[in-house]
């Protein structure tokens, strides 16, 4: 297909595809001119990702060139997955600036308090990891906060999150192409988490109306704003 056929296949314009072609995220196609090539399956496929990665990811041509490596290195499901799961942005506590000794000491119980939670569910997951880093921050500010879970409210959580993540995966059983996993990835990353923390507000909405009716109320102390 020529490239204007490329652009109506994807929604991607013609001058963004040419962009994408000389920062080298999208292979050059077969040369059939001077000045015209043909593009095939692949590109469509290779755009589609692109797309998600700078607009539903929100990475810059930089990150995504990198993701497209390591996605293209990749040998396996997994290394695709761990590639696209490393590269968007992690989320993080807001952090209070505190005495460095408080900071210290804080860093010290909330890595402690991981590494027990990590042991006790056998996860797999490097101290290296970026997302083991945030939750160190994010325990910890919860620490500095006095609103730190209890061991067995945390381990109640992660045992929910590790039922999300099969979930997650199953999603993705049966496709093998590293790009197409990958693009899968970056739809559960990034459009399926706000999904269900907006399903978890529902529930959290309406466990507190069912209190509330128990209560005697009417209902009217949940309003949403208008």
């Amino acid at each position: 297909m020529k490239i204007s056929e490329l652009s109506r296949r994807t929604g991607v314009p013609v001058a963004s595809i040419k962009y994408f072609l000389r920062q080298g995220l999208l292979p050059a196609g077969r040369a059939t001119a001077a000045t015209a090539a043909e593009y095939g399956e692949e590109h469509v496929q290779r755009l589609r990702l692109i797309k998600a990665l700078t607009t539903l990811g929100g990475l810059s041509i930089a990150a995504t060139r990198d993701v497209l490596g390591a996605v293209d290195r990749a040998h396996s499901a997994e290394g695709a997955l761990g590639a696209v799961s490393y590269a968007l942005p992690v989320p993080v506590a807001s952090l209070h600036d505190a005495d460095p000794a408080e900071e210290a000491e804080g860093e010290a119980a909330a890595g402690a308090e991981v590494a027990e939670l990590l042991a006790a569910l056998d996860w797999q997951a490097p101290g290296t990891s970026p997302h083991v880093k945030a939750l160190t921050a994010a325990l910890k500010e919860l620490r500095r906060l006095d609103a730190q879970y209890a061991p067995e409210e945390l381990a109640a959580y992660a045992r929910l999150a590790e039922q999300v993540a099969l979930l997650d995966l199953e999603r993705a059983a049966g496709i093998d192409d590293p790009v197409s996993l990958a693009e899968r990835a970056v739809v559960v990353l990034a459009i399926c988490a706000p999904v269900f923390e907006l399903l978890r507000r529902l529930a959290q909405e309406d466990q507190v109306r069912r209190r509330v009716a128990g209560g005697g109320g009417g209902g009217d102390e949940y309003a949403a704003p208008r």
